[in-house]
């Protein structure tokens, strides 16, 4: 029950990111999305990250922790793109294989792919593609869901391979630094430069959804991490249901709707995450 909550609350703050960058960043754009997201993380975690303090191993993780945080970077930034020209019940399914594939990545680190494994990522193939190009009833301006879909699917591989990384670390590192990557990376790599020539954006209108967007992530992770502790398949599958939840509440709440093609194209894609996630 535990993880079922823990789970579910994850999916909720991931969901509800994912409204708030479908917005901003058609008022100031991906790359500011993405540094505001992590410049307000990592105002938030760094009083945890000082109670915890300096771990002794945290020399033996910098390789990892650099790719946890480039993939969640790069992954959010491919994110706000992919909201900028699509629907988010069509973008966040697609974002919602980050899991499967960090599940993949795992087993091409350990073993050959189980044919169970390779059936269902032929059916999340299927799913994409599906909804890629599926006809859209009342498409949005500028929409380009051929465009959408890759720029999501591109995204997913980066946060995939950044939840393996995470995971990888998230055994031998408090979990204030395991949220310390992506943060310091998007600071780093990405607002401090777009400072420096003048492209770090804001509006009074976006700054509240950026700022919620930082809070979001950080609390969701939060979330995880605990649900993870007690059972990590139920707590996955739960997180990985922030695709359906983000599609409801863009239809209540941007009436955005989808033709029955792409609800097809969305449920397999849910059906085959879900699926692999229980059995990976």
């Amino acid at each position: 029950m535990i993880s079922i909550v823990f789970g579910l609350g994850t999916a909720l703050c991931f969901a509800t990111s994912s409204l708030f960058s479908s917005r901003a960043v058609r008022i100031i754009g991906p790359w500011s999305v993405a540094a505001w997201t992590m410049i307000v993380g990592l105002v938030l975690s760094l009083p945890f990250v000082a109670l915890a303090g300096v771990p002794a191993n945290l020399g033996e993780n910098v390789g990892w922790m650099l790719i946890a945080g480039a993939g969640n970077v790069g992954g959010l930034i491919l994110a706000a793109a992919a909201f900028r020209v699509g629907k988010v019940g069509v973008v966040t399914p697609v974002l919602a294989t980050e899991g499967a594939i960090a599940a993949v990545v795992a087993a091409l680190m350990g073993e050959s792919i189980a044919p169970i494994i390779a059936l269902l990522l032929m059916v999340i193939v299927i799913g994409i593609v599906v909804s890629a190009i599926a006809p859209d009833p009342e498409p949005l301006d500028h929409e380009r869901p051929v465009l959408a879909v890759a720029l999501s699917t591109i995204g997913a591989f980066a946060f995939g391979f950044s939840l393996f990384a995470t995971g990888t670390i998230s055994d031998e590192l408090p979990i204030a630094w395991v949220l310390m990557p992506a943060r310091i990376v998007g600071l780093v790599a990405l607002a401090i430069p777009l400072i420096v020539i003048g492209q770090l954006k804001i509006t009074r209108r976006a700054a509240p959804m950026v700022t919620a967007m930082g809070v979001l992530e950080v609390v969701g992770f939060v979330l995880f991490a605990i649900g993870a502790q007690y059972q990590v398949g139920v707590t996955s599958v739960m997180a990985s249901q922030f695709a359906p939840i983000a599609a409801i509440l863009a239809y209540v709440v941007f009436r955005e709707k989808l033709g029955r093609l792409q609800i097809t194209g969305v449920a397999i894609l849910v059906a085959g995450v879900t699926t692999l996630t229980l059995v990976s």
